[in-house]
């Protein structure tokens, strides 16, 4: 069987600067390495296809439309159709400013492409005014497009202030799950280096102190840093120390990989019973797929919630607290788990 083939999603809100990121990645583009690139118009009439397709590389435009609504059902035909004409060893979807990126992401593991392509690195082009505005936190599209980010691009820098680069910066080192690349560019040029970030499927985090915080910690706790050593023997972490923690506060992680659903009514009994069977609980978060849906669930001064997010890559748990059995927690998530 053939390898399945890279695929790579540009997503990001209108104006934000994809079609120019693209251009540039093309522009760095090995000669020996062929590409195909598919281009999402919301509208009836493409124009970031004909901008793109003066390279030479074969480009596919899907108009009227997003990719996960009314033009989703031309995703499979369109990469079957171009496939037979073209042997690509790497593929770059462009979405429209418009497009749920999570919906473009389902689209791409129906059987049919998940049987060729192999979704690689995922970027998000942001302006950071509208990344700090609260008004487009507020945004479930905006929302999802940064959620579902492996490699997070803010553009348009030159129009931003130094006060407005620093809260873009200072937001995004407490977004969870954190980012494998957070980069900052000019004129939206992209290193192609950058297509092998590796994505956010980590086994491991470690804890970073920040500076001046007693308590080590931010997001009111912690910064998570992904460590690029994989433990292939369990799903979980090990237990991590707090630095400067006079609190005595331990953190610990679980992942779990993509595909496996966790059910709902006993996920929500294990938030339920959490405080029950870990010591002075400080904090716990996670994303889980229940149902073929993603949730965010967050657990914070005695009360938890709930949201959609975007989040695709894998199923995720960590908790901070005084003392807890890190093995009796990772039964319990277990024990969530959907039979297979």
């Amino acid at each position: 069987m053939p390898p399945k083939i890279p695929t790579h999603l540009f997503t990001g809100f209108l104006g934000t600067g994809k079609t120019s990121a693209i251009r540039s990645l093309i522009a760095q583009k090995p000669q020996h390495e062929p590409w195909l690139i598919i281009v999402n118009e919301f509208g009836e009439i493409g124009i970031d296809g004909a901008v793109l397709a003066e390279n030479g590389i074969p480009v596919a435009e899907i108009s009227g439309g997003c990719l996960c609504c009314s033009a989703g059902a031309q995703m499979d035909s369109t990469i079957r159709a171009m496939l037979k004409k073209n042997t690509p060893q790497r593929i770059l979807i462009e979405a429209s400013g418009l497009a749920h990126a999570a919906g473009i992401i389902d689209e791409l593991r129906t059987p049919e492409c998940a049987a060729v392509l192999d979704i690689a690195a995922v970027f998000t082009l942001i302006d950071p005014r509208q990344f700090i505005d609260p008004n487009y936190a507020q945004n479930p599209l905006y929302r999802d497009q940064i959620s579902v980010a492996d490699v997070l691009v803010a553009s348009k820098l030159d129009l931003c202030t130094s006060e407005q680069i620093a809260a873009f910066r200072a937001k995004a080192a407490q977004l969870f799950p954190p980012k494998s690349r957070v980069a900052e560019v000019r004129n939206a040029e992209l290193d192609i280096a950058w297509l092998d970030t590796p994505t956010a499927e980590k086994s491991r985090y470690r804890i970073q102190a920040l500076p001046e915080n007693t308590l080590g910690t931010t997001d009111a706790y912690l910064v998570i840093a992904l460590l690029e050593t994989p433990v292939v023997e369990k799903s979980r972490y090990r237990i991590k120390e707090l630095p400067d923690n006079s609190m005595g506060l331990q953190s610990q992680g679980y992942t779990f990989p993509a595909g496996r659903n966790f059910d709902g009514e006993k996920l929500t009994q294990f938030f339920n019973d959490l405080p029950q069977f870990t010591q002075g609980l400080v904090r716990a978060k996670g994303v889980f797929q229940v149902l073929d849906t993603w949730v965010w669930l967050n657990w914070t001064d005695g009360q938890w919630g709930t949201n959609q997010i975007a989040w695709r890559r894998d199923s995720r748990f960590e908790l901070i607290a005084q003392a807890f059995d890190a093995d009796e927690i990772e039964r319990r998530l277990n024990d969530a788990l959907e039979a297979e």
